[in-house]
């Protein structure tokens, strides 16, 4: 049999290929293997197998030296002398396979001989190991730079695992999944960053994604930041798992090429492949040092053909460059986030109940796992869904704000509820943002609402802190909270800036569980909480002022600053309590004024309780505020409960104040308008005449609210239909407001209004369609172009244009103001309600009979239910639906007698 031949693996490329040795090399080993290929072919006698055998082993021997001493010594200075050596070494191989081939052959009688063939291979062998060991002096001598030595082959045994950690799975996550399997099949020059605050399953996600890339047969590696030189150690390993060349690694290790150019053009040599760099919380320290991220020369590039994946806090599109695709997580909705909690804890109750726990963990999927781990836990206090959400109300800070003894480990830090956002705040006072923390504490104080960043300025912080602080300080506070996914901005634009037409002024808002926790972190470690709520009410106050001042420029704001007003209640300071009702209750009003009757019910009832809680039901301010909060009521389209509050409080305070006290007299007014508005029109009216002749006796007949009750009868009187009167006294009361209110003022305008409606009822449609345009017009300036009365005038202006037979004028104006009184009282407000039941008969007037048909319907149910099934308003929609049906069935007979036959 014939000699076998070694396989070579073909030569990659090192660095003996840029070496002037490489024609002696490559000499070298072409005549090596020649020359063992053709001895193998020719080899007849044992002698000659013999030989050929040592001649094998000898050339096998030689190339191993020369790879070696080439490959070792190619790469330093002065590297001709293994030049030397290695092609002194590929001419005796060379000339060693013609004696061996034509000894092989032909055996001469000095070739036959042991003397001459084994002195020959002995030779070979001792030049080989000469080779080596000066090879292994000359590496050690050449020590790699200390800034690379992370790849140093020293650290390679205590390296961590590339393998991605295991997830059992992954709820209400499958948008970030699929927009994550989009990228890695076509990456597109981008890599993605997955970035929220801590506790959203940031790395849960990620771990998801690896396991089924790594599925798909994606080669995946996992790498966790922990300092730079343990990612410089991880991603060499990255690069070597890839097919890096032992020489590309060699170049950069003494110091002839960067680092991560080397890896990274690694990376772009080979393909599916998954790079997932977990926790990378501090971007500015991934390198390289001195340049930004986003220049993308460090270890974070978009340039490989795979796909990278960032797990981070940072959310800053500056931070991570035009080539990161943001994929930010927010918290899970209820059904994932519940289910979350019944694959925990199955037996802890049902899928509602853990629906309903899992909203007041605020779909956080850390603090759903924390709780879920304690609930199947066999010794735990709570082991149900509800006895645990109930706990929370009172035992917070035990069982998700206590403190761990191991919170200064990043990792035990990381995985516990209380600290987990303590990680986040570290870091920025790292950076030299040390006002994060204390923004983040004031904001806990609020409530879990929006929150105007106007609310919050340097000088409540400077009192807080008792520090002296900046605007920019305070502005790189809210941007670095921002950025670490601590406190969100968002659009949600109240009632009043619908109803103003204002933009909505810059606000922030918190996670509820990110509230809470920060707030029990607050009250552990402030010494002086005091003074944190002193500071607070007091800003609290000066921003119910400024919003007043404002007028209509401040309702945005004023809608904003409702939910954190009754805060003030809470506080301890009894000497300042008269002076907080009194800003809810000046801040309520103005919302009124807004039309935000909603927010301004709630403050309302804050103050009604406190003060009946304090003073007693029968003192005159609770009394005073459940008058205001009766007509919030009446104002929200709740006029059955609005009517029994101002009888009750007429009746106390006539009692207690008197009959023809000021206050009285508003409970009487009041309650004579919300009668009015309901179709009670002759109890109004009583009510209206005996108000006015008391107000005019005490308070003067030009006093603005003596003008009110006469503007209010007007109103009164029109709807029993006494037209005439009504025209009358609205001309007056509309005179006497321009007088003693001016032009501009929201009363005059309002008198205006009732004048026309007055006009357009008595058959005056001219003079009321031209009044009406210029009430319409003059709300929409002074009020905004969705106010409450902005509408009104402009659904008058469609009755009016109905009236006078513009029938698709009127649809038009009626469908605009049924959609805007949709989007800002809702769609059983009693406002809603007319304003469909207008377009209907604008709609019939038109002949769109059956549009019309469905349309009083839909109003008849609703005001049945809404106003009761005899209200005057629920009346006169029966009635106009049996007049549109008929009419409807009478042109359908029509349709039927002239259509042809068909025979």
């Amino acid at each position: 049999m014939g000699a076998v031949v070694p396989s070579l693996p073909p030569l990659g490329p090192t660095a003996a290929e840029r070496h002037p040795d490489r024609i002696a090399y490559v000499f070298a080993r072409t005549v090596f293997v020649a020359s063992a290929r053709v001895g193998a072919r020719t080899a007849r006698t044992s002698t000659a197998s013999r030989m050929q055998g040592i001649r094998t082993l000898s050339g096998l021997g030689m190339l191993m030296v020369v790879d070696r001493g080439v490959a070792a010594m190619g790469r330093r200075q002065g590297a001709w002398v293994g030049s030397a050596v290695a092609g002194t070494g590929a001419v005796v191989a060379a000339g060693l396979g013609p004696v061996t081939n034509y000894a092989s052959a032909t055996v001469p009688g000095w070739a036959a001989h042991a003397w001459v063939i084994w002195p020959v291979f002995a030779v070979l062998v001792t030049v080989g190991i000469g080779l080596v060991l000066w090879g292994r002096r000359l590496d050690a001598a050449a020590s790699p730079p200390t800034r690379l030595g992370p790849v140093g082959r020293s650290t390679w045994g205590r390296q961590d695992s590339l393998r991605p950690p295991h997830v059992e799975r992954v709820r209400g996550r499958e948008a970030e999944l699929a927009e994550l399997t989009g990228m890695l099949r076509r990456p597109q020059g981008r890599f993605a960053v997955l970035c929220a605050a801590g506790g959203t399953g940031k790395t849960t996600v990620a771990a998801q994604f690896a396991s089924q890339a790594n599925g798909a047969g994606w080669q995946v590696f996992w790498v966790r930041w922990r300092d730079s030189a343990e990612l410089a150690q991880q991603m060499v390993q990255v690069a070597l798992a890839c097919g890096l060349p032992e020489a590309e690694l060699e170049s950069a290790r003494a110091g002839r090429a960067s680092l991560p150019d080397v890896v990274w053009r690694q990376l772009g040599r080979v393909r599916r492949w998954l790079l997932v760099l977990d926790n990378a919380d501090e971007p500015q320290e991934i390198g390289p040092a001195g340049e930004p991220l986003a220049d993308y020369r460090g270890w974070i590039r978009p340039h490989g053909r795979g796909l990278l994946v960032v797990t981070s806090r940072d959310s800053g599109p500056q931070t991570w460059g035009p080539r990161a695709r943001l994929l930010p997580l927010k918290p899970l909705p209820a059904q994932p986030a519940g289910q979350i909690l019944v694959d925990a804890a199955p037996e802890a109750g049902t899928a509602e109940q853990a629906r309903d726990l899992a909203m007041r963990l605020g779909g956080l999927p850390l603090a759903l796992h924390a709780v879920g781990t304690y609930l199947a836990g066999p010794t735990s206090r709570y082991r149900t869904f509800t006895a645990y959400r109930r706990a929370l109300e009172h035992e917070l800070s035990l069982l998700l704000g206590a403190e761990h003894p191991d919170a200064s480990h990043p990792q035990v830090a990381r995985s516990v509820v209380r600290h987990t956002w303590e990680v986040s705040l570290d870091q920025l006072a790292r950076e030299g943002n040390a006002l994060a923390r204390p923004v983040l504490r004031l904001l806990a104080v609020l409530a879990e609402a929006p929150v105007p960043l106007s609310l919050i300025t340097p000088d409540l912080l400077s009192a807080v802190t008792g520090d002296d602080v900046t605007v920019v300080a305070l502005e790189a506070a809210f941007a670095g909270l921002h950025r670490y996914g601590l406190l969100d901005l968002p659009h949600s634009p109240g009632d009043a800036e619908q109803a103003s037409g204002v933009g909505g002024p810059a606000q922030v808002v918190l996670h509820p569980l990110i509230r809470e926790i920060n707030a029990v972190a607050l009250a552990a470690e402030a010494p002086r909480l005091a003074t944190w709520h002193r500071a607070l009410a007091e800003r609290l106050t000066s921003a119910v002022h400024e919003v007043d001042e404002q007028g209509r420029a401040g309702w945005p704001a004023a809608v904003l600053l409702a939910p954190h007003l009754p805060v003030l209640l809470d506080f301890p300071d009894q000497r300042s309590a008269a002076h907080h009702r009194a800003a809810l209750s000046t801040l309520a009003l103005a919302l009124e004024h807004a039309g935000a009757f909603g927010a301004a019910r709630l403050l309302h009832e804050r103050v009604l309780d406190f003060e009946s809680r304090t003073l007693g039901t029968r003192h005159p301010d609770a009394l005073t505020s459940r008058n205001h909060l009766a007509n919030a009521l009446f104002g929200m389209g709740e006029p059955t409960e609005a009517i029994r509050l101002l009888r009750q409080t007429l009746e106390d305070r006539s009692r207690v104040l008197g009959p023809a006290h000021p206050d009285t007299l508003i409970s009487r007014h009041d309650l004579a308008c919300a009668l009015d508005g309901t179709g009670q029109h002759a109890e109004a009216v009583s009510l209206l005449r005996q108000t006015l002749a008391d107000r005019s006796r005490v308070l003067g007949v030009m006093h603005p609210h003596t003008l009110a009750s006469r503007d209010s009868l007007g109103l009164a009187l029109d709807g029993m239909g006494e037209h005439a009167q009504a025209v009358r006294l609205h001309r007056q009361t509309l005179d006497d407001r321009i007088r003693v209110l001016g032009p501009e003022h929201h009363l005059t305008l309002l008198s205006r209004h009732n004048l026309a409606v007055a006009l357009a009822r008595q058959g005056e449609h001219a003079e009321a369609e031209r009044l009406l345009q210029q009430a319409l017009d003059d709300h929409a300036r002074v009020l905004g172009a969705a106010h409450p009365h902005t509408l009104a005038s402009r659904d008058s202006l469609g009755l009016a244009l109905d009236g006078m037979g513009e029938h698709a004028q009127a649809v038009r104006l009626h469908r605009q103001t049924l959609d805007d009184r949709i989007r800002v009282l809702g769609t059983k407000h009693p406002d809603t309600l007319t304003s469909r039941h207008n377009l209907a008969v604008a709609l019939a007037g038109t002949g769109e009979q059956e549009e019309a048909v469905r349309l009083l319907r839909q109003t008849l149910a609703d005001r049945a239910r809404v106003l009761g099934p005899e209200h005057p308003h629920t009346v006169r929609t029966r009635d106009d639906l049996e007049t549109v049906s008929a009419a409807w069935r009478a042109a359908q007979r029509r349709q039927t007698w002239l259509r042809p036959s068909r025979r």
